[in-house]
């Protein structure tokens, strides 16, 4: 599994969302979220429950239909497959769908169940009540043949991968399920799952699923609070032959079970309503997939876009403009997480070496940032996978550079160079050496500028000992510090 990809390079991939011609098929449950959106101002004398004014309604696509509806809004080709009833609620569903652009030529009417439909009454941003209509009765012979075809004739247009999105309503059965599963793997079409229920033999093969944290506990027949419950989802990951597992774990993040485990820490900064996050997950994730991405990367992507949507009342799906926004504004996040005291550094050190990356370390003063120093990082960063910068303190340039060094103070330098792309981490170190550095980190490359020799790197002797290499990185002629500061002083 490779790293996870700077948040820049993740946008440009989310910039070209839409432009291969390739295009998802959603199955599952589709269901009419609709919202009566009200002030609460007394209880009513009829019994003790709040009066709640309505002052506005919204109808939104639920469900499976919220699946598509965010992979629609991301910019991919979407087609949909799911029962609807002979009603308002229905024309309502495929008119939000249609208005979505995604293609709903395959939907299946059914004249002996209603439309799905969930109304939620709220008082300000608080939920009051929740009104379900739905039949839940297993599918007639009739409507299995009918979902069946549908299904067959949507897999022979070949999708480039395949999203059941189980509500348990009836609709995934493990004949459905199997049969998609099955066609999937015989033609090289990933398929991923939104699961529910204790059964998740039906699912048995999928690419992977991506289950909340109550499922994945009912799941492994254990609760939400147990804490071997991710490696009992390890165990259930390979039982069901699974290629990955995605863990969502709502303000705990998203765990993502491959052969290792990573975590992804949560990305929201306010929550209003964690409805239909699951829903943009496993279809940013699925969009990620096709542009070819990793799944740790696109679990990244799908991480920020959950964190955009439950700061939204309701269920609201992302769009391609929503999740841009999203991630610059994580990348300056990003940047100041890559400054590290030790401990935090050493924990992303093992993560790295976990993964098999080979990681670099140098170390400087990098007063005054030029163009020679960022030639010399990305020339360093290319000897390995992960570039480690040990950044001399305030107290050791001026031991080093006399009492007018340096010119930058210690934590502007170190947020200056974690903006930089070719470092991965920035770690403040006070010693006259960076010795007790390197040997904690024990990299696999010590680079250092051209202008030293081999013999004279510290810390040298300790790489080449533990099987490292020592690699001197050609530096560009007239470019330093020293020289700014005559310039600024002549």
């Amino acid at each position: 599994m490779t790293g996870t990809l700077l948040n820049s390079q993740l946008a440009a991939v989310v910039a070209h969302f839409g432009e291969q011609k390739k295009h998802v098929l959603v199955i599952g449950d589709v269901m009419l979220d609709r919202y009566l959106m009200g002030e609460v101002n007394r209880i009513s004398p009829e019994a003790p429950v709040p009066v709640v004014l309505i002052k506005s309604e919204q109808q939104r696509a639920g469900g499976a239909a919220n699946v598509a509806a965010n992979l629609a809004l991301l910019g991919i080709q979407t087609r949909m497959i799911g029962l609807i009833g002979h009603d308002h609620e229905g024309q309502r569903l495929t008119a939000a769908m249609s208005e979505y652009g995604i293609d709903i030529d395959a939907m299946i009417t059914t004249p002996t169940r209603p439309t799905i439909a969930k109304t939620r009454i709220l008082g300000g941003h608080q939920q009051m009540l929740r009104l379900d209509q739905e039949v839940t009765s297993t599918l007639s012979a009739d409507e299995i043949r009918e979902v069946m075809q549908a299904i067959t004739s949507a897999l022979q247009q070949q999708p480039a991968l395949v999203i059941l999105s189980d509500y348990a309503k009836g609709l995934l059965t493990e004949q459905v399920c199997q049969s998609v599963i099955h066609y999937g793997r015989e033609h090289h079409i990933p398929v991923l799952v939104d699961p529910k229920g204790r059964n998740y033999d039906k699912y048995r093969g999928a690419t992977a699923l991506t289950p909340n944290k109550k499922e994945t506990a009912e799941a492994c027949d254990t609760h939400t609070a147990d804490a071997t419950l991710i490696d009992k989802a390890s165990a259930l990951k390979t039982g069901l032959a699974l290629d990955f597992l995605a863990v969502t774990r709502g303000e705990e993040g998203i765990t993502l079970i491959t052969d290792n485990t990573e975590h992804l820490g949560a990305t929201a900064k306010q929550v209003f309503d964690v409805s239909g996050a699951g829903d943009t997950v496993i279809a940013t994730l699925a969009a990620g997939l096709i542009h070819g991405l990793s799944p740790l990367d696109s679990l990244s992507l799908a991480n920020i876009a959950a964190g955009v949507v439950v700061g939204k009342v309701g269920t609201v799906p992302i769009t391609k403009a929503d999740l841009m926004d999203a991630i610059a504004s994580a990348q300056g996040s990003q940047q100041a997480h890559k400054i590290s005291d030790l401990p935090a550094l050493m924990q992303k050190v093992a993560s790295w070496k976990q993964q098999g990356q080979k990681i670099v370390f140098t170390n400087g003063c990098f007063d005054l940032l030029h163009a020679g120093h960022v030639s010399y990082l990305e020339g360093a960063k290319q000897r390995g996978d992960k570039l480690i910068l040990g950044l001399n303190t305030d107290r050791s340039v001026s031991a080093l550079k006399g009492p007018t060094r340096p010119v930058v103070n210690e934590q502007d330098r170190a947020r200056v160079l974690a903006a930089l792309e070719s470092i991965d981490a920035v770690i403040l170190f006070d010693e006259d050496t960076p010795l007790a550095l390197i040997q904690a980190i024990q990299p696999n490359v010590i680079a250092k500028g051209s202008d030293y020799s081999a013999e004279q790197v510290v810390g040298g002797k300790e790489v080449l000992s533990w099987g490292g290499e020592i690699a001197l990185i050609d530096l560009v002629e007239g470019r330093s510090t020293t020289n700014l500061i005559k310039k600024m002083h002549a």
